[in-house]
């Protein structure tokens, strides 16, 4: 999985982006709202771990906003609030799950994981241009409605780019959408995943085109 986790307390922070690291997930850090909400706008992830008490806004109108503009993401709140009331609002604004502070860990991953095991409905499960198609839940590329076997990192820049089709996307931005905001990577890394992945789709016939913007970064579109 792939999740942010939203907490002002750094030392928290870095056990717990390091625990999940260990549990085999990829996990980026934002200490305030402010920051979370940067990240949310340019990113996506399987699951939020939220704090409540941020030094800049509550949680909870995180939570609130991403629910109104329709976000589907599965949202943890971790927080020090432990009353009934706490907990009800919490769920009723939008969060998914609900575990108050000090926690075991092990049920913090637990809790991760049901969450991404639970369907959610989705929009834009099917992402198309031209004749592929993209089928982001069950993570299978189609030409023609022909299924292609692509790698999950393959896969992962695919969806990176058909999810803001017709526009330019930060190559850093799929830096940290494949490897996290942290990740330990070779300064090419991304084209070699480019590279791979145009090849695949000339090979099986997509007409798509993955246009490289020198310095800046890829941009997917139907070919012309």
């Amino acid at each position: 999985m792939r999740v942010l986790i939203v907490e002002d307390n750094e030392e928290l922070a870095r056990l717990v982006v390091g625990g999940l690291a260990k549990a085999g997930h990829v996990a980026d850090h934002a200490a305030t709202a402010g920051e979370a909400r940067h990240i949310l706008a340019v990113g996506t992830y399987d699951a939020v771990i939220l704090d409540l008490g941020l030094p800049d806004a509550d949680g909870l109108a995180i939570v609130r906003e991403m629910r109104a503009r329709q976000d589907p993401t599965a949202i943890l709140v971790l927080t020090a609030r432990a009353g009934v009331d706490d907990r009800v609002e919490g769920l009723r604004s939008g969060a998914d799950d609900y575990l108050v502070k000090p926690f075991a860990f092990e049920e913090l991953v637990a809790r991760l994981e049901a969450l991404s095991r639970r369907p959610r409905a989705m929009q834009g499960i099917l992402l198309t241009i031209a004749n592929l198609g993209l089928d982001t839940a069950g993570r299978q590329a189609f030409v023609d409605e022909v299924p292609h076997v692509l790698s999950a990192r393959e896969l992962a820049v695919l969806e990176i780019l058909m999810r803001r089709k017709g526009r330019v996307v930060p190559k850093k931005l799929v830096e940290d959408q494949l490897f996290g905001a942290a990740g330990d990577l070779s300064s090419n890394a991304v084209e070699v995943y480019v590279h791979r992945l145009r090849k695949q789709l000339a090979e099986c016939g997509a007409r798509v085109t993955i246009h490289t913007v020198r310095g800046v970064g890829y941009m997917i579109a139907e070919a012309k």
